[in-house]
C-alpha cells in the first residue's frame, strides 16, 4: 500500500531527477554556444560572421554563423527554448512540491516571521513576477546605456530580493527562492525576448524585409544576462544541502556575493574563450570571496529555541499524538548525537543538513523527515551507526501514521 508521504518522497525525486537533467541539458547547450560564438575564426571572407571547424565523437563539423541569416531560410531550423521551459517548469512543479505542499516543514520559519501557509504562497509568486517586472524594466529602460552600469543596477535590486527573501521566509527557502526568482529572469527571457525577437527577425527575412538589428540587440543583452547568472543559480540549487550557506546569520550576503563569483568565474572563461585574454586574476578574486563566505557561515542564525504550544498546528499534532514521548526518547538516543547545536559524535561539527533533533518542537517539525529516513528506510542513522532497533523504527511509524493516516 503506498502512502502519501511514500508517493510525495517518490513525486520529488522523479521532479528532482527531471529537473536536474533538463537543466543539464539547458546549461550545457548555453555554455557551449557562448563558448562556440567567442571563439568563431572572424577572419574568412563570405556573408558568415564566423567560422568554427570542431571534431567530436569520430566526425567533423564545420558550423558557420550568419549575423541575421543566409541568403535563403533553410527548411530545418532548430529553435533552442524547450531546454529553458522543461527546467522552468520541472523547477517550479518542484517547489510546489516540497515548499509550497510542505510550508509548514521548508518554507515558513516563525522565527523569522509567522505567516500562514497561504500567505507564504502568495508571497512566493508574486515575489517571482515582481522581480521579473523590475528586472525587465531596468533592460528596457536601459538598453542603450553602458551595460557594465545596467549590470550594477540589477545587482543592486538582487541584494535586495535577497535581503526581502531572509526577512520572511526560512533561509532554506530564502537560497531556493532566489535561485528560483534568477531562473524565472533567464527563462523569461528566453520565452518572452530572445525567441519572440528571432521570429521577428525570421519572419521579415521570409517576407523580404531587412530584419531591424535593435532585436539583435536586445536578445545580445539578454543572453549576456543568463550567461552570466547560471552559476549562481547553481550554486542555489544546490544550497538546500549545505546548512553553512543558509542557516546563518548572513544567509543574504552570502547569497549576494555568490553572483560576484559567477560573474569572476565567466569572465575567465568567456576572456578565454574569445582569445582576448588570460585573466587569471580572476580567480584569485573567486578565492577570496569564497573564503568570505566560509567566514560569514560561521555566524548561526540567531533564534530563540521553538516551544511546542507555538507550533503551527499541522505540525502541532505530532507533538500532541500518541507515543510521541517514546519517540522523542527514540531520536534523542539514535539521532541526536549528530542532529545537534553541538553534535557530540567524532567528526560531526554541525547537524547534518542543518537538522537538529533534540527538542520535542525540532522532532515534531522533522515527522516526515524522520519518518521515510528511520521509519520506513534504514537511511538513518546511516550504517545504523546508533544501533536502532527494529521495534524502535515501528514505534516511529505508527506514530507518524497515527497522524498522517
Amino acid at each position: 500500500m503506498f502512502e502519501l508521504a511514500i508517493m510525495g518522497a517518490w513525486a520529488e525525486f522523479a521532479l528532482r531527477w527531471l529537473h536536474v537533467v533538463t537543466a543539464i541539458a539547458w546549461i550545457g547547450s548555453s555554455f557551449y554556444f557562448i563558448a562556440l560564438d567567442l571563439g568563431l575564426n572572424r577572419n574568412i571572407p563570405g556573408p558568415a560572421d564566423g567560422e568554427e571547424w570542431q571534431v567530436h565523437g569520430g566526425g567533423f563539423y564545420h558550423i558557420q554563423k550568419y549575423l541575421v541569416a543566409p541568403e535563403r531560410m533553410p527548411e530545418h531550423l532548430v529553435w533552442f527554448k524547450w531546454e529553458s521551459y522543461a527546467t522552468w517548469l520541472s523547477g517550479f512543479a518542484l517547489m510546489v512540491v516540497v515548499y509550497y505542499l510542505g510550508s509548514e516543514f521548508y518554507l515558513i520559519d516563525p522565527a523569522v516571521m509567522d505567516l500562514a501557509p497561504w500567505q507564504a504562497i502568495l508571497i512566493s509568486v508574486a515575489s517571482l513576477a515582481f522581480g521579473w517586472l523590475v528586472y525587465d524594466q531596468i533592460c528596457k529602460r536601459f538598453v542603450n546605456s553602458n551595460q557594465t552600469l545596467v549590470m550594477i543596477a540589477l545587482f543592486v535590486v538582487l541584494v535586495g530580493m535577497s535581503y526581502f527573501y531572509t526577512s520572511v521566509f526560512s533561509g532554506r527557502a530564502a537560497m531556493i527562492h532566489l535561485g528560483a526568482w534568477t531562473a524565472t529572469i533567464m527563462s523569461a527571457n528566453v520565452f518572452m525576448i530572445i525567441i519572440p525577437n528571432q521570429k521577428i527577425v525570421v519572419a521579415d527575412l521570409k517576407a523580404g524585409r531587412k530584419p531591424d538589428p535593435k532585436y539583435g540587440k536586445i536578445a545580445k543583452q539578454r543572453s549576456t544576462h543568463n550567461n552570466y547568472l547560471t552559476l549562481p543559480v547553481i550554486f542555489l540549487m544546490l544550497s538546500n544541502h549545505y546548512p553553512l550557506a543558509f542557516a546563518t546569520e548572513y544567509t543574504w550576503i552570502i547569497a549576494s556575493l555568490v553572483f560576484l563569483m559567477g560573474v569572476t568565474i565567466r569572465h575567465y572563461f568567456n576572456s578565454n574563450h574569445a582569445r582576448t585574454g588570460n585573466p587569471t586574476w580572476t580567480w584569485a578574486v573567486t578565492a577570496v570571496i569564497f573564503i568570505l563566505l566560509m567566514w560569514l557561515s560561521i555566524a548561526p542564525a540567531m533564534r530563540e529555541e521553538e516551544d511546542v504550544a507555538a507550533l503551527p498546528p499541522a505540525i502541532a499534532r505530532f507533538a500532541q499524538a500518541e507515543g510521541f514521548d517514546t519517540v522523542h526518547s527514540v531520536v534523542a538516543g539514535r539521532c541526536s548525537m549528530c542532529h545537534a547545536e553541538y553534535p557530540g559524535y567524532p567528526g560531526i561539527n554541525w547537524a547534518p543538513r542543518g537538522l537538529r533533533l533534540e527538542t520535542p518542537a525540532e522532532v515534531a517539525r522533522a515527522a516526515r523527515l524522520i519518518y521515510l529516513q528511520a521509519g520506513r528506510s534504514h537511511a538513518m542513522p546511516p550504517a545504523n551507526v546508533s544501533w536502532m532497533e527494529e521495534d524502535e523504527r515501528a514505534l516511529i511509524r505508527d506514530w507518524y501514521r497515527s497522524v498522517a493516516g
